[in-house]
């Protein structure tokens, strides 16, 4: 094989499977749970996705890096405006081909990116292959090297790591409103188009507290609202989010759960949150909204998720659901004041069709 770079890389994954192609991005190798998304677009986006840690990150559409990477813009509040977090979170990144970029506000170049951010890249890899493989056997914990040949694979278990511990602030984070109210986020790995959707409904202040935040910590803000946010790894590890998420219940503030926090919520309330074969990643998945009947195309990326009806909670109910495998992507507890979706209503990026719910939040903060 002819690597632009002259430099080999391999994927290693848990089954045997030894895949070569070329090394991009930084030399060397991380561990990661191999995942794939069918997005087309908004790649600096999903690589800064706190949710994807831990995981390695096959992306389907065959060119990638074709608009560069543009420079980090910061809005006066200081929630970024083109990224989701300050840092590439996945552990690696599988393509097809590895392009130069071709627009204007490119600032860098993918291989850049990745390289300057300590990220092995592997291209010119049969991508359908993979997916096809993942699609029938699940996700498989791997090994991805960037110039790099491994003798041994070390063990590796996604699902028995506590990811938030390396994507949740250690400190609170104040992102300044116009309005003098607090909207407190518990922050597992926010997103900023989250934090961004939130401001721009209700320009609140926003309180950023750490994961593991108690609910006495969190109340001292006297908050309009509280919003669990999205996150990676295993919820079911998070014993100390779910006592949090009981506790802060029984205040009957307006609480809205978000991909990882909607997990949460099920768990607290005695629902069931289990993995699934290979999750749903992609800026193109539709739900329908089961009290108007009405169809939406939203941005998702998880790997657990509520499977069945059965699996709800008792006394909640059913908001959303995947019309192609009928995972339960929403649901509302009138009585205590929850609104709950698996899905992204920020779609950043993907499709704006459900940023309503941020709106939809805010009638029951005020």
């Amino acid at each position: 094989m002819i690597c632009k770079r002259n430099r080999k890389g391999y994927l290693y994954l848990y089954d045997g499977t030894i895949i070569e192609g070329c090394g991009f991005g930084s030399q060397g190798y991380n561990f990661g749970e191999v995942v794939f998304t069918t997005s087309m677009n908004g790649y600096p986006e999903a690589l800064t996705d706190p949710s994807y840690k831990g995981q390695i990150l096959i992306i389907t559409h065959p060119l990638v890096g074709n608009y560069g990477v543009p420079k980090m813009k910061v809005m006066d509040n200081n929630i970024i405006d083109n990224f989701e977090s300050e840092k590439i979170q996945v552990e690696g990144l599988i393509v097809s081909e590895e392009t130069e970029p071709r627009k204007w506000n490119s600032y860098m170049s993918l291989h850049e990116w990745l390289s300057d951010q300590g990220i092995p890249g592997l291209s010119d890899v049969d991508t359908r292959f993979l997916v096809k493989k993942i699609r029938d056997q699940g996700v498989v914990p791997g090994i991805i090297s960037s110039g790099v040949e491994l003798s041994e694979l070390k063990k590796y278990n996604y699902d028995s790591i506590d990811f938030t511990d390396l994507t949740s602030p250690k400190e609170i984070i104040l992102h300044k409103g116009k309005i003098d109210k607090n909207i407190v986020v518990i922050d597992c790995g926010v997103k900023h188009g989250i934090l961004k959707g939130i401001y721009e409904s209700f320009y609140y202040n926003i309180i950023r507290v750490p994961c593991k935040s108690n609910a006495n910590e969190i109340m001292k803000f006297n908050p309009g609202g509280i919003v669990f946010s999205n996150g990676p790894g295993n919820p079911n590890l998070l014993n100390k989010l779910i006592d949090t998420y009981n506790a802060i219940s029984e205040y009957k503030i307006p609480i809205l759960g978000i991909c990882l926090g909607h997990q949460i919520g099920t768990l607290a309330l005695g629902g069931k949150v289990k993995k699934m074969k290979y999750g749903h990643r992609a800026i193109n998945k539709p739900v329908i909204d089961l009290t108007t009947e009405k169809s939406y195309i939203t941005t998702h990326n998880h790997g657990y998720a509520i499977l069945s009806i059965k699996d709800l909670p008792n006394n909640v109910k059913p908001w959303f659901i995947d019309p192609d495998d009928k995972i339960i992507e929403g649901w509302i507890s009138e009585e205590k004041k929850i609104l709950s979706v698996q899905f992204h209503p920020e779609a950043r990026p993907g499709p704006l069709d459900t940023t309503w719910i941020f709106e939809k939040f805010k009638k029951m903060v005020e």
